[in-house]
């Protein structure tokens, strides 16, 4: 196994960044790297459900995904199991800090030998993917069309 483990601190409270993960608009628009959009055919924010959809990349090239939501406990953390190669088991933990919360996004791979040969792409990834989050919720903010 192998693990990738980013951290980061938001100025927003736990129940507003869980709200831009459970809601499948504002998810599709902040989920991915830089440069990726996204067209979801399934989201069943559910213990068990599933979440198909593709990512866009920024060459127009169409990446794919199926995953089930393992686990999701309101406000605190949600759990991914990406079911297509490379496999995955994602975990977003949500801690209230003083200043907003703390996001602890863990990834974890059953085969190392394929985390090795996705690194040098999941470990940027993940961070744009914390930092389009923040966009995201500070862009709601602005409009207070979400609460945040």
């Amino acid at each position: 196994m192998s693990t990738f483990h980013t951290q980061r601190e938001l100025p927003f409270a736990p129940a507003a960044v869980f709200a831009a993960i459970q809601d499948p608009t504002r998810l599709a628009k902040w989920w991915g790297p830089n440069g990726f959009t996204n067209v979801f055919d399934t989201f069943e924010f559910k213990p068990g459900g599933q979440w198909v959809f593709s990512m866009i990349g920024p060459d127009g090239k169409t990446y794919p995904n199926e995953s089930v939501f393992q686990a999701i406990d309101p406000g605190r953390q949600v759990v991914i199991q990406h079911l297509v190669q490379p496999h995955f088991v994602l975990t977003i933990s949500l801690h209230s800090s003083p200043t907003g919360t703390l996001v602890d996004w863990e990834q974890v791979f059953a085969d190392a030998a394929v985390a090795n040969a996705v690194r040098h792409i999941v470990e940027p990834a993940n961070e744009q993917n914390l930092d389009r989050l923040t966009a995201a919720l500070q862009s709601s903010r602005a409009d207070q069309s979400f609460p945040v």
